[in-house]
């Protein structure tokens, strides 16, 4: 292997101290990223009713996250491909020119299948826009740092919902939700790509580090790895043959499960409940910001004490969180439920991808990271098949709740018998 130019090291050095204006840049984006998505966990839902849906249409309502799902997962691969291939920061670009449909779609539309169509866009900008700025950050931070600058980006991005969540509830009060969704949505658009022209594409740091791996990961998953395979190889691997890659990716399916109960069956289920939508809001947006927040330490934490035990951790919370919105039916109950949920997200969420980055080559990072983001993303539209047609099938939204906790207490056991340590504890 040839060896990396000095000058090629100083031009673009790993560390999110040594990159702090570009990794501010890049944390700026996600948390526009964030507020995109969650403008529509609190109101939409609730908006039902003005676009025909019945009380009890929960398939049809669930539809709008299966379409944002199957079109977010698919891209995330995509997304990852082209980004090793053109840059970051084109595809980000991208992303941000597919968000501007959204509100307007949302404001005009006549139906549900408006809102179907308004989450199609919704799933290629966050593909394009939330893929890159994980990705770009990643490789600023280098290896030592590389759980704190997940945790970052995901506590940005998922503080952000929180906070649109909220915002947007209360605005919708004020003026109405069409006009609440368009006024924000248009705004968030506008601010992140005024500040684009500052953002630097960090695939050549990528590209330096590429240069500097020695040929034998010590992290190596069980497979070889040559970024030279196909586009279809490197998915089946990452997907199907590789029992790490395989275990990660799954868990990442089962944590989107739980974060589509909460987008659109959790609402339905506190508005049975005679919660309002200012409410709904706060135990909506109790869960996005305890998630958010919490990553600020957890990503860090993973890199001084290694992945698995966060990630199981995590796990057992959020299945604890689960099971106690079922059982208890008082507002202070739920956002204590909530905030459990939140934790546990923030202690698995940060740390798979992170150990996904662990075990990936820098050359094929973009690409790896997009066919675990594909799985994890594609969660939203199994979580809204699934949990869909289970309170379809039952008429009630509770045993969606206990389905999910299931789902999320298996896939802990699963990455517990699969996965092996993929970051060694440091003291830093």
């Amino acid at each position: 292997m040839s060896a990396v130019p000095p000058a090629a090291t100083a031009q673009y050095p790993r560390g999110i101290a040594q990159n702090s204006q570009q990794f501010v840049l890049q944390t700026v984006q996600v948390f526009f990223v964030g507020l995109i998505i969650g403008m529509e966990r609190n109101v939409l839902p609730t908006m039902r009713q003005d676009f025909g849906l019945g009380s009890h249409a929960f398939f049809f309502l669930a539809s709008f996250v299966i379409s944002f799902g199957l079109v977010k997962g698919a891209l995330n691969f995509v997304a990852g491909d082209l980004s090793d291939r053109v840059g970051r920061k084109h595809v980000l670009f991208w992303g941000w020119l597919a968000g501007i449909p959204i509100p307007l779609l949302i404001f005009f539309a006549p139906n549900w299948w408006w809102i179907i169509a308004a989450n199609v866009f919704l799933g290629i900008n966050q593909a394009f826009t939330w893929t890159m700025t994980v990705t770009s950050q990643i490789d600023l931070a280098g290896t030592r740092q590389r759980g704190l600058a997940v945790g970052i980006n995901e506590a940005m991005g998922y503080i952000a919902v929180g906070l649109a969540g909220l915002v947007t509830g209360y605005l919708a009060l004020a003026v109405g939700p069409r006009w609440a969704l368009l006024g924000f949505a248009l705004l968030v658009v506008a601010l992140a790509l005024l500040l684009l022209p500052w953002v630097r594409d960090t695939l050549p740091w990528a590209q330096t580090e590429s240069r500097e791996q020695s040929p034998q990961n010590p992290t190596a998953s069980d497979t070889v790895k040559t970024p030279q395979e196909s586009r279809w190889q490197s998915f089946v691997r990452v997907s199907f043959r590789d029992r790490t890659y395989r275990a990660l990716c799954q868990g990442g399916v089962a944590n989107k499960v739980a974060d589509t109960l909460v987008w659109v069956m959790l609402p339905v289920y506190f508005r049975f409940h005679g919660q309002g939508v200012v409410h709904i809001g706060w135990i909506t947006g109790i869960y996005a910001m305890v998630w958010g927040l919490c990553q600020f330490w957890t990503g860090h934490l993973a890199d001084r004490v290694g992945r698995k035990a966060p990630i199981l951790s995590g796990f057992f919370l959020l299945t604890l969180g689960l099971v106690g919105v079922a059982l208890v039916h008082h507002f202070a109950a739920w956002i204590l439920a909530a905030a459990v949920m939140g934790i546990g997200m923030a202690l698995l969420y940060p740390n798979l991808i992170a150990a996904m980055a662990d075990v990936a080559p820098a050359a094929a990072r973009g690409k790896t990271l997009g066919i675990y983001r594909y799985w994890r993303d594609t969660g939203y539209a199994i979580g809204g098949l699934l949990l869909g047609g289970a309170a379809q099938w039952t008429d009630a939204a509770l045993p969606t709740i206990w389905l999910t906790a299931g789902i999320v207490a298996i896939s802990g056991v699963w990455i517990a018998i699969a996965v092996r340590e993929t970051h060694a504890p440091t003291q830093q």
